[in-house]
């Protein structure tokens, strides 16, 4: 399917050489251009299928957010010189857990019904309950008495102002953002602070590495890492194990089979001792909690990196590592949404919708194993910050119209798709059973 049009060869080749070039990786020759419209892409990878209302059809999003993950996971091959997942692409990544579960579109709801938009007295909020503890903390931050259901809550928060919302919600605990703000400045998807002594790495190690991340954007970086050759193993708190056990079992199992499983008693000092001594064997650490929670441990990332030559230590935040952001909570769908990916829909429907499921997970673990993968090949020693809500922030300025008419994007891309009869996919898992990994 050839394609024409500066705007179109800019998206497809722009993303990926753009991430290498803030790796400091410079290409010899240009990258061969995909010839795949991104509105195509977006429509056959069942990203479409998930964006919309229910009882509607499919939604096509101004974003190429199908291509971003297509161009970062073939920047993480040419970083790790291996064909990792053989014939997957990108895209897939990010509709694999819809896949496997048989989650649909829902609208203004998330497609697993945890978060949802909510208007406000002067705005729209994203609300996104994940937790059973969460709903315990709605009569505070309400501050209202009672038993609440979703009806009772977007009743009371369409009474209140959005910053009072967004405040009192991050001072409890819980996922909640504004959700109509549309980015346009320029930002960066990743930071790298050297703080320890860089170390050789060569060129045929593998990292052993120490994954103390739960549910999606950690697991699926340390998968793709472990793809790619390196030794995962995955600590869990006999407390507080990864909640992705209690969803789809074949999802979880495709992002964690073959890693090791050690369970440890983290509230426990033996168990931060038995903690401190896998990482003190590690080539690379990957953790997604907000950073308070290991240093209420008594394990402060930074000392770590500075005492230990050559290790690279990746954080997934919400929102990143310096107070106050590294204080809030953030899932996938709410920090899309906070990023900005709710609004320009929008702008373009008319209509406040979630974007696809949980997007900012994968995207985030894609560009995460990317990040540390470089970082770790070049010497480690230092520390990588990615955030769910920056990663996808960064997609969208990266790939946004120069005009930033994105009405006029969507209005151009939605003609292709009809002119060429391309529908809306549905979503598709990678091809094996769901224990493959």
């Amino acid at each position: 399917m050839a394609i024409a049009g500066n705007e179109l060869h800019a998206l497809l080749t722009a993303y990926q050489e753009k991430l290498l070039r803030d790796l400091e990786i410079f290409q010899a020759s240009p990258m061969a251009c995909q010839e795949q419209h991104p509105a195509a892409l977006w429509a056959t990878s069942g990203l479409m299928a998930l964006t919309g209302q229910a009882d509607g059809p499919a939604t096509l999003c101004p974003v190429p957010l199908a291509q971003c993950a297509d161009d970062t996971l073939d920047a993480f091959r040419r970083v790790v010189n291996r064909e990792v997942l053989p014939g997957v692409s990108g895209y897939q990544l990010l509709t694999e857990r819809a896949a496997l579960a048989g989650l649909q579109r829902r609208g203004s709801q998330s497609t697993g019904g945890h978060c949802r938009l909510l208007s406000s007295r002067d705005g729209v909020v994203a609300v996104n309950l994940a937790r059973d503890s969460d709903w315990e903390l709605v009569p505070a931050w309400l501050q209202q008495a009672g038993s609440f259901q979703w009806p009772d809550i977007a009743s009371a928060v369409s009474g209140m102002a959005t910053q009072t919302l967004v405040e009192r919600a991050r001072l409890l605990g819980l996922a909640v953002t504004n959700a109509e703000k549309i980015p346009t400045q320029a930002c960066p998807w990743k930071s790298f602070a050297q703080l320890g002594k860089p170390v050789d790495k060569g060129k045929t190690n593998s990292p052993v590495v120490v994954d103390l991340t739960a549910l999606w954007a950690g697991p699926l970086c340390s998968h793709l890492w472990q793809q790619a050759g390196a030794r995962v193993i995955k600590v869990e708190s006999e407390q507080r194990p990864d909640g992705a056990r209690n969803g789809d079992p074949a999802f979880f199992q495709r992002l964690n089979t073959g890693k090791e499983e050690i369970t440890l008693p983290l509230h426990q000092p033996s168990g931060r001792r038995a903690l401190l001594e896998l990482v003190s064997k590690a080539d690379i650490v990957l953790e997604g909690s907000r950073p308070r929670a290991l240093r209420q441990m008594g394990i402060l990332a930074e000392e770590v990196v500075q005492s230990q030559p050559g290790l690279t230590w990746v954080s997934i935040t919400g929102y990143g590592r310096d107070d106050p952001a590294g204080n809030w909570v953030a899932f996938g769908d709410d920090a899309a949404a906070a990023a900005g990916l709710s609004a320009i829909l929008h702008a373009v429907t008319g209509e406040w919708l979630i974007c696809a499921d949980a997007i900012a997970d994968p995207l985030t673990g894609l560009h995460a194993a990317l990040a540390g993968w470089h970082h770790w090949r070049t010497g480690g020693g230092g520390l990588v910050t990615l955030s769910l809500e920056q990663t996808v922030r960064h997609c969208i300025v990266a790939t946004a119209p120069k005009d930033q008419d994105y009405p006029a994007r969507q209005r151009r891309w939605r003609a292709y798709l009809q002119r060429e009869k391309i529908p809306a996919g549905q979503p598709r898992s990678r091809e094996g059973s769901p224990s493959t990994p």
